[in-house]
């Protein structure tokens, strides 16, 4: 990988043995990124960047403007999000399993044994937002597939720092970011819908639009309420 400048904007080029060209804007400060086959020089990468600088540019300032959370430290009333709303959590020491449970509209109870740290307390936290999440997919899939008459072989939930969900369309296998847990369920089914439209339009183009208006007409709304919401707190490296 190398990097140049166009037009201010510094571009890391990335060549690698693939069809298409793929131009990515990345949080959390809006670092630019070229993955493009071998045989595109860099002139031409100049040129498919400068197209695309007023969207660069703007991706950028929404980068650098969105809110994010300070690091988590789980203490007792500490700010948490689960499905789009706010909670406060109540961390509770005791001797039985650990179990993250939601109490009312306002409050999520950790129970931990006694004197557990940061990170284990985190890694029970992520143990539940996972099977909250997993529970929540299976009828979306069932209810899309139908829709949109394609299947999906595979799918699974992992942690990604620059993307909400991406998909594997030879394998028919879709994952989506742990991340979603925290977000309104309309903003998971997006996703959902986002990547599966992809196995039947590649590329973002017209087509892939088209698709989605015609599937899911809101389908900028919840992306927009997805982008507006606050992102985690990560150490980002590249």
């Amino acid at each position: 990988m190398h990097r140049i400048s166009v037009s201010g904007v510094e571009v890391d080029v990335a060549r690698k043995d693939i069809k298409n060209l793929h131009l990515g804007v990345y949080p959390p400060e809006g670092r630019v990124r070229v993955a493009t086959p071998l045989r595109v020089d860099d002139e031409a990468v100049r040129l498919a960047v400068i197209t695309k600088l007023p969207w660069i540019k703007r991706q950028q300032t929404r980068f650098r403007t969105q809110e994010r959370q300070s690091p988590r430290d789980y203490t007792y009333r500490e700010t948490h999000y689960y499905l789009g709303k706010r909670y406060l959590l109540n961390v509770i020491e005791h001797t039985g399993p650990s179990r993250v449970e939601v109490r009312n509209k306002a409050r999520i109870d950790l129970y931990v044994p006694a004197g557990s740290d940061a990170y284990r307390r985190e890694q029970v936290m992520l143990k539940w937002y996972r099977k909250e999440l997993k529970a929540l997919i299976p009828p979306l899939f069932t209810k899309w597939q139908e829709t949109l008459g394609v299947t999906v072989d595979d799918w699974g939930v992992k942690k990604m720092k620059t993307k909400w969900g991406s998909c594997n369309i030879e394998a028919r296998r879709i994952w989506l970011n742990l991340e979603l847990a925290k977000k309104p369920v309309q903003c998971l089914e997006y996703v959902i819908v986002h990547e599966m439209v992809h196995f039947l339009e590649r590329n973002h183009t017209d087509r892939f639009r088209e698709l989605m208006d015609q599937f899911m007409p809101q389908w900028r709304h919840y992306r927009d309420v997805l982008n507006q919401a606050p992102l985690c707190h990560e150490t980002w490296r590249y």
